[in-house]
Protein backbone atom coordinates (compact mmCIF):
# COMPACT_ATOMS: atom_id res chain seq x y z
CA UNK A 1 0.00 0.00 0.00
CA UNK A 2 0.98 3.19 -1.15
CA UNK A 3 0.12 6.31 -0.75
CA UNK A 4 -0.53 7.18 -4.31
CA UNK A 5 -2.94 4.54 -4.34
CA UNK A 6 -5.20 6.27 -1.29
CA UNK A 7 -4.91 9.22 -3.81
CA UNK A 8 -6.10 7.23 -6.51
CA UNK A 9 -9.08 6.13 -4.36
CA UNK A 10 -10.14 9.93 -2.72
CA UNK A 11 -10.03 10.70 -6.46
CA UNK A 12 -11.77 8.52 -7.90
CA UNK A 13 -14.54 9.17 -5.27
CA UNK A 14 -14.36 12.72 -5.48
CA UNK A 15 -14.94 13.12 -9.02
CA UNK A 16 -17.96 10.39 -9.08
CA UNK A 17 -16.43 7.58 -9.98
CA UNK A 18 -15.05 8.69 -13.01
CA UNK A 19 -11.61 7.31 -14.03
CA UNK A 20 -11.12 9.61 -16.83
CA UNK A 21 -11.59 12.78 -14.60
CA UNK A 22 -9.88 11.35 -11.95
CA UNK A 23 -6.76 10.32 -13.86
CA UNK A 24 -6.90 14.31 -15.45
CA UNK A 25 -7.02 15.67 -11.27
CA UNK A 26 -3.96 13.28 -10.35
CA UNK A 27 -2.17 14.28 -13.45
CA UNK A 28 -1.83 10.29 -14.50
CA UNK A 29 -3.08 7.75 -16.86
CA UNK A 30 -6.70 6.25 -17.00
CA UNK A 31 -4.70 2.73 -16.97
CA UNK A 32 -2.31 3.86 -14.14
CA UNK A 33 -4.95 4.99 -11.99
CA UNK A 34 -7.13 1.52 -12.68
CA UNK A 35 -4.24 -0.71 -11.88
CA UNK A 36 -2.72 1.33 -8.79
CA UNK A 37 -6.49 0.89 -7.65
CA UNK A 38 -6.78 -2.61 -8.55
CA UNK A 39 -3.45 -3.35 -6.86
CA UNK A 40 -4.60 -1.92 -3.46
CA UNK A 41 -7.74 -4.37 -3.78
CA UNK A 42 -5.92 -7.11 -3.96
CA UNK A 43 -3.40 -6.42 -1.01
CA UNK A 44 -6.08 -5.65 1.34
CA UNK A 45 -8.10 -8.43 0.03
CA UNK A 46 -11.62 -6.61 -0.44
CA UNK A 47 -13.13 -4.46 -3.54
CA UNK A 48 -12.92 -1.12 -2.84
CA UNK A 49 -15.51 0.10 -5.47
CA UNK A 50 -19.00 -1.91 -6.88
CA UNK A 51 -18.13 -2.26 -11.01
CA UNK A 52 -20.44 -3.30 -13.80
CA UNK A 53 -17.99 -4.20 -16.33
CA UNK A 54 -15.42 -1.57 -16.85
CA UNK A 55 -17.83 1.31 -14.95
CA UNK A 56 -17.22 2.09 -11.36
CA UNK A 57 -20.46 2.80 -9.58
CA UNK A 58 -19.75 3.60 -6.26
CA UNK A 59 -18.13 1.95 -3.45
CA UNK A 60 -18.60 -1.28 -1.25
CA UNK A 61 -18.76 -1.07 2.33
CA UNK A 62 -15.38 -1.59 3.02
CA UNK A 63 -14.46 0.48 0.35
CA UNK A 64 -16.69 3.32 2.55
CA UNK A 65 -14.84 2.92 5.43
CA UNK A 66 -11.52 2.59 3.33
CA UNK A 67 -12.70 5.98 1.92
CA UNK A 68 -12.93 7.95 5.44
CA UNK A 69 -9.53 6.70 6.76
CA UNK A 70 -7.59 7.51 3.44
CA UNK A 71 -8.94 10.89 3.78
CA UNK A 72 -7.43 10.52 7.61
CA UNK A 73 -4.39 9.65 6.12
CA UNK A 74 -3.84 11.79 3.30
CA UNK A 75 -5.01 15.28 5.48
CA UNK A 76 -2.04 14.12 8.23
CA UNK A 77 0.56 13.98 5.14
CA UNK A 78 -0.74 17.06 4.02
CA UNK A 79 -0.38 19.21 7.42
CA UNK A 80 3.13 17.37 7.49
CA UNK A 81 4.25 19.37 4.25
CA UNK A 82 2.38 22.58 5.16
CA UNK A 83 4.40 22.56 8.26
CA UNK A 84 7.82 21.79 6.40
CA UNK A 85 6.14 25.22 3.71
CA UNK A 86 5.70 27.05 6.93
CA UNK A 87 9.16 26.82 8.11
CA UNK A 88 10.30 27.56 4.52
CA UNK A 89 8.05 30.83 4.23
CA UNK A 90 6.67 31.69 7.63
CA UNK A 91 4.04 34.58 5.83
CA UNK A 92 4.33 33.23 2.04
CA UNK A 93 0.92 31.17 1.13
CA UNK A 94 -2.14 31.02 -0.08
CA UNK A 95 -5.74 31.88 2.03
CA UNK A 96 -8.79 30.44 0.49
CA UNK A 97 -11.94 31.47 2.00
CA UNK A 98 -15.35 30.59 0.80
CA UNK A 99 -18.27 33.22 1.61
CA UNK A 100 -21.22 34.78 0.75
CA UNK A 101 -22.27 37.79 -1.12
CA UNK A 102 -22.74 39.71 2.19
CA UNK A 103 -19.76 38.78 3.66
CA UNK A 104 -17.71 39.37 1.39
CA UNK A 105 -19.26 42.39 0.61
CA UNK A 106 -19.63 44.07 4.23
CA UNK A 107 -18.11 42.45 6.94
CA UNK A 108 -14.90 41.40 5.31
CA UNK A 109 -13.16 44.66 3.29
CA UNK A 110 -11.83 46.22 6.77
CA UNK A 111 -10.57 42.55 7.88
CA UNK A 112 -8.94 42.08 4.23
CA UNK A 113 -7.08 44.97 4.27
CA UNK A 114 -5.97 45.13 7.66
CA UNK A 115 -4.62 41.28 6.64
CA UNK A 116 -2.87 42.16 3.64
CA UNK A 117 -0.95 45.07 5.81
CA UNK A 118 0.39 42.58 7.54
CA UNK A 119 0.96 39.67 5.67
CA UNK A 120 1.53 41.11 1.82
CA UNK A 121 3.06 38.12 1.12
CA UNK A 122 0.25 35.93 1.37
CA UNK A 123 -2.82 35.21 -2.08
CA UNK A 124 -5.64 35.65 -0.63
CA UNK A 125 -9.00 34.08 -2.83
CA UNK A 126 -12.56 34.58 -2.08
CA UNK A 127 -15.07 31.98 -3.58
CA UNK A 128 -18.85 33.82 -3.19
CA UNK A 129 -21.60 30.82 -2.95
CA UNK A 130 -24.34 29.82 -1.18
CA UNK A 131 -23.84 28.62 2.29
CA UNK A 132 -24.65 24.72 1.38
CA UNK A 133 -22.04 25.29 -1.72
CA UNK A 134 -19.28 27.11 0.60
CA UNK A 135 -19.61 24.36 2.93
CA UNK A 136 -19.01 21.32 0.82
CA UNK A 137 -15.69 23.33 -0.46
CA UNK A 138 -14.76 23.04 2.86
CA UNK A 139 -15.79 19.72 3.38
CA UNK A 140 -13.49 19.11 0.08
CA UNK A 141 -10.72 21.17 1.67
CA UNK A 142 -11.14 23.41 -1.24
CA UNK A 143 -11.22 26.71 0.66
CA UNK A 144 -9.55 27.28 4.27
CA UNK A 145 -12.51 28.74 6.18
CA UNK A 146 -15.92 29.11 5.55
CA UNK A 147 -18.03 32.24 6.42
CA UNK A 148 -21.49 32.70 6.52
CA UNK A 149 -24.49 32.82 9.12
CA UNK A 150 -25.91 29.44 7.81
CA UNK A 151 -23.27 27.05 7.55
CA UNK A 152 -24.29 24.10 9.47
CA UNK A 153 -23.29 23.62 13.31
CA UNK A 154 -23.76 19.97 13.31
CA UNK A 155 -21.12 18.48 11.11
CA UNK A 156 -18.31 16.52 12.68
CA UNK A 157 -15.36 17.18 10.76
CA UNK A 158 -16.09 21.07 10.85
CA UNK A 159 -15.49 23.16 14.31
CA UNK A 160 -17.31 26.52 14.10
CA UNK A 161 -16.20 29.81 15.86
CA UNK A 162 -18.85 32.51 16.15
CA UNK A 163 -17.30 35.77 14.66
CA UNK A 164 -19.93 38.49 15.92
CA UNK A 165 -24.18 39.07 16.26
CA UNK A 166 -25.88 41.43 13.60
CA UNK A 167 -29.80 42.16 13.26
CA UNK A 168 -31.90 42.30 10.16
CA UNK A 169 -33.06 46.33 9.65
CA UNK A 170 -36.56 47.08 7.74
CA UNK A 171 -35.38 48.97 4.97
CA UNK A 172 -37.47 51.83 3.63
CA UNK A 173 -37.34 55.17 1.47
CA UNK A 174 -36.73 58.34 3.58
CA UNK A 175 -40.30 59.15 3.46
CA UNK A 176 -42.15 56.08 3.91
CA UNK A 177 -45.22 55.54 6.40
CA UNK A 178 -43.17 53.48 8.51
CA UNK A 179 -40.08 55.81 9.21
CA UNK A 180 -40.09 56.88 13.01
CA UNK A 181 -42.87 53.81 13.74
CA UNK A 182 -42.13 50.90 15.91
CA UNK A 183 -41.80 47.94 13.82
CA UNK A 184 -44.42 45.43 14.19
CA UNK A 185 -44.73 41.90 11.50
CA UNK A 186 -48.16 42.92 11.08
CA UNK A 187 -47.46 46.29 9.95
CA UNK A 188 -44.71 45.03 7.79
CA UNK A 189 -47.03 41.80 6.39
CA UNK A 190 -49.72 44.86 4.63
CA UNK A 191 -46.44 45.68 2.38
CA UNK A 192 -44.98 43.95 -0.54
CA UNK A 193 -41.05 42.72 0.92
CA UNK A 194 -37.82 42.62 -0.68
CA UNK A 195 -35.55 39.92 1.04
CA UNK A 196 -33.11 37.04 0.91
CA UNK A 197 -34.09 33.77 -0.26
CA UNK A 198 -34.40 31.30 2.12
CA UNK A 199 -30.62 29.74 1.85
CA UNK A 200 -29.26 33.19 2.89
CA UNK A 201 -28.78 35.89 5.41
CA UNK A 202 -30.77 34.36 7.94
CA UNK A 203 -34.28 34.20 5.71
CA UNK A 204 -35.54 31.10 7.72
CA UNK A 205 -35.51 33.49 10.84
CA UNK A 206 -37.89 35.91 9.20
CA UNK A 207 -40.13 33.11 7.75
CA UNK A 208 -40.31 31.75 10.99
CA UNK A 209 -41.21 35.25 12.95
CA UNK A 210 -43.85 35.90 10.01
CA UNK A 211 -45.14 32.31 10.80
CA UNK A 212 -45.43 32.03 14.67
CA UNK A 213 -47.24 35.52 14.19
CA UNK A 214 -49.77 33.74 11.83
CA UNK A 215 -49.30 36.24 9.22
CA UNK A 216 -48.37 35.31 5.43
CA UNK A 217 -46.13 37.92 3.92
CA UNK A 218 -46.31 38.91 0.34
CA UNK A 219 -42.24 38.33 -0.66
CA UNK A 220 -42.50 40.08 -4.57
CA UNK A 221 -38.87 39.61 -4.60
CA UNK A 222 -36.16 37.55 -2.88
CA UNK A 223 -32.36 37.85 -3.71
CA UNK A 224 -29.16 36.93 -2.61
CA UNK A 225 -27.42 39.87 -2.91
CA UNK A 226 -28.18 43.21 -0.61
CA UNK A 227 -27.10 45.92 -3.02
CA UNK A 228 -29.84 44.30 -5.30
CA UNK A 229 -32.51 44.55 -2.38
CA UNK A 230 -31.71 47.75 -2.19
CA UNK A 231 -31.92 48.48 -5.52
CA UNK A 232 -35.44 47.60 -5.75
CA UNK A 233 -36.83 49.23 -2.64
CA UNK A 234 -35.26 52.60 -4.03
CA UNK A 235 -37.36 52.01 -7.43
CA UNK A 236 -40.33 51.36 -5.00
CA UNK A 237 -41.42 47.75 -5.30
CA UNK A 238 -41.63 47.29 -1.70
CA UNK A 239 -40.44 47.45 1.89
CA UNK A 240 -36.98 45.53 2.46
CA UNK A 241 -35.24 43.44 5.18
CA UNK A 242 -31.81 42.97 5.53
CA UNK A 243 -28.93 42.70 6.85
CA UNK A 244 -27.90 45.36 9.12
CA UNK A 245 -24.33 45.26 8.32
CA UNK A 246 -25.25 46.15 4.72
CA UNK A 247 -26.73 49.55 4.92
CA UNK A 248 -24.42 52.34 5.00
CA UNK A 249 -26.11 56.15 5.97
CA UNK A 250 -23.67 58.20 4.07
CA UNK A 251 -24.03 55.56 1.13
CA UNK A 252 -27.41 55.46 1.14
CA UNK A 253 -28.73 58.65 1.46
CA UNK A 254 -31.96 57.62 -0.67
CA UNK A 255 -32.91 55.00 2.29
CA UNK A 256 -33.64 54.64 5.94
CA UNK A 257 -33.01 51.58 7.90
CA UNK A 258 -34.93 50.43 11.07
CA UNK A 259 -33.68 48.13 13.39
CA UNK A 260 -35.45 44.45 13.39
CA UNK A 261 -33.66 42.31 15.71
CA UNK A 262 -36.89 42.54 17.94
CA UNK A 263 -39.06 41.27 15.47
CA UNK A 264 -36.56 38.26 14.16
CA UNK A 265 -34.02 37.74 16.53
CA UNK A 266 -30.20 38.46 16.37
CA UNK A 267 -28.02 36.39 13.66
CA UNK A 268 -24.64 34.83 14.43
CA UNK A 269 -21.71 35.01 11.40
CA UNK A 270 -20.00 32.00 11.36
CA UNK A 271 -16.34 30.77 10.74
CA UNK A 272 -15.95 27.23 10.30
CA UNK A 273 -12.99 25.08 9.41
CA UNK A 274 -12.38 21.62 9.26
CA UNK A 275 -10.80 20.22 12.87
CA UNK A 276 -8.28 18.15 10.94
CA UNK A 277 -6.85 21.37 9.15
CA UNK A 278 -3.33 22.50 9.41
CA UNK A 279 -3.53 26.00 9.85
CA UNK A 280 -0.73 28.25 9.48
CA UNK A 281 -0.02 31.23 11.58
CA UNK A 282 -1.47 33.92 9.23
CA UNK A 283 -4.62 31.80 9.06
CA UNK A 284 -4.88 31.87 12.62
CA UNK A 285 -3.94 35.90 12.41
CA UNK A 286 -7.01 36.13 9.59
CA UNK A 287 -9.53 34.36 12.61
CA UNK A 288 -8.28 36.70 15.09
CA UNK A 289 -8.63 39.32 12.82
CA UNK A 290 -12.27 38.66 11.62
CA UNK A 291 -13.39 37.06 15.16
CA UNK A 292 -11.57 39.36 17.89
CA UNK A 293 -13.87 37.79 20.71
CA UNK A 294 -12.72 34.45 20.04
CA UNK A 295 -10.00 33.21 22.91
CA UNK A 296 -6.77 32.83 21.40
CA UNK A 297 -6.59 29.95 24.13
CA UNK A 298 -9.54 28.21 22.09
CA UNK A 299 -7.87 28.45 19.05
CA UNK A 300 -4.98 26.66 20.28
CA UNK A 301 -6.57 24.42 21.90
CA UNK A 302 -8.25 22.91 18.35
CA UNK A 303 -5.41 23.66 16.15
CA UNK A 304 -1.91 24.43 18.33
CA UNK A 305 -0.91 21.10 18.13
CA UNK A 306 -0.65 20.94 14.29
CA UNK A 307 0.37 24.29 13.81
CA UNK A 308 4.17 24.15 15.05
CA UNK A 309 5.80 27.67 15.99
CA UNK A 310 4.92 29.94 13.39
CA UNK A 311 3.94 33.02 13.69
Amino acid sequence: MNLQQLRFVRETARQHFSLTRAAGVLGTSQPALSRGILELEAELGVDIFVRHGKRILGLTDPGKSILGKAERVLAEIDGIEKVTADFRARDAGELRIGTTHTQARYALPPVVREFRRRYPAVRLTLLQGSPKQITQQLLNREVDFAIATEVPEDLDEIAILHAFEWEHVILVPKRHPLVGQTPTLAALARHPLVTYVPEFTGRRRIDAAFERAGLRPDVVLAAIDSDVIKTYVDVGLGVGIMAGMAYDATRDKGLEAIPAGSLFGMNQTRLAVRRDAFLRGFALAFIELFAPDVDRRALDRLFGARRGDSG
